[in-house]
């Protein structure tokens, strides 16, 4: 006999989200187990603060926020979907770069479509997370980078990312020098993160919109299984 999988509930009422304060997780939030409502007590998040919350499980939240966003049907319960749970295949380190209102990317080119990524990459056997997004910065930029904090951790395909804030100095190196797998580093401006092609997708216009209005006090948690790079994402 299979087990039924666990369901979260989902409310969305006048005020908002309904859902669970975490007593010892600062500023996180999770969804209540459905048929549990009666026994707990509920705060409510508006869309926008609900987009910029941390909200686990994190694939139950990104269904629900995709959901909310476009106007689709918010049910009353949905699978709990916590990909943290399981070990990841790879571990990736990514460096956020921000120079003069632009933000440092790898650019790529598929089937005559441009696409852009983070700098990053696997993080090696014995390598702290800090010194493999310092590394992966040197490699494909030529940059040399210092990093300042973490501001997110995107799950996507049982790969686990972490993303960190970087100051960094000198100068694009000469492309024969690079290693990114052939990509093309490219400035882009901050205010058009949200219109460009940039995987992941779901980190991008937060990026912008952290650029704004500060940056997270602790990171973002967001599942990310977006395939389309080039359609609108605010969610």
């Amino acid at each position: 006999m299979v087990a039924e999988p666990m369901m979260a509930s989902v409310q969305i009422i006048d005020a908002g989200l309904l859902l669970v304060k975490d007593p010892h997780g600062g500023e996180s939030y999770h969804f209540p187990h459905h048929g549990q409502e009666a026994d707990i007590a509920h705060c409510s998040l508006s869309l926008a603060e609900a987009l910029h919350a941390r909200i686990r499980p994190v694939g139950t939240a990104e269904r629900v926020l995709r959901n909310w966003a476009t106007g689709g049907p918010v049910k009353a319960a949905a699978i709990w979907d916590d990909p943290t749970a399981a070990d990841p295949v790879r571990v990736r380190a990514g460096a956020v770069v921000i120079r003069d209102g632009q933000m440092l990317l790898i650019g790529f080119e598929e089937d005559g479509q441009p696409f852009y990524e983070i700098p990053g990459g696997g993080v090696e056997t014995g390598e702290t997370l800090h010194s493999a997004a310092v590394r992966e910065l040197r490699e494909e930029s030529g940059l040399a980078g210092s990093v300042i904090k973490e501001v997110a951790r995107v799950w996507k395909d049982n790969r686990r990312e972490h993303y960190f804030l970087l100051h960094a100095e000198g100068e694009i190196g000469a492309r024969e020098e690079l290693d990114n797998h052939g990509g093309t580093p490219a400035w882009v401006p901050i205010d058009r993160l949200p219109a460009t092609p940039v995987w992941p997708r779901r980190l991008a216009w937060r990026i912008a919109h952290w650029h704004t209005t500060g940056w997270p006090t602790a990171p973002a948690e967001l599942a990310d299984s977006i395939l389309d790079l080039h359609a609108d994402c605010t969610w």
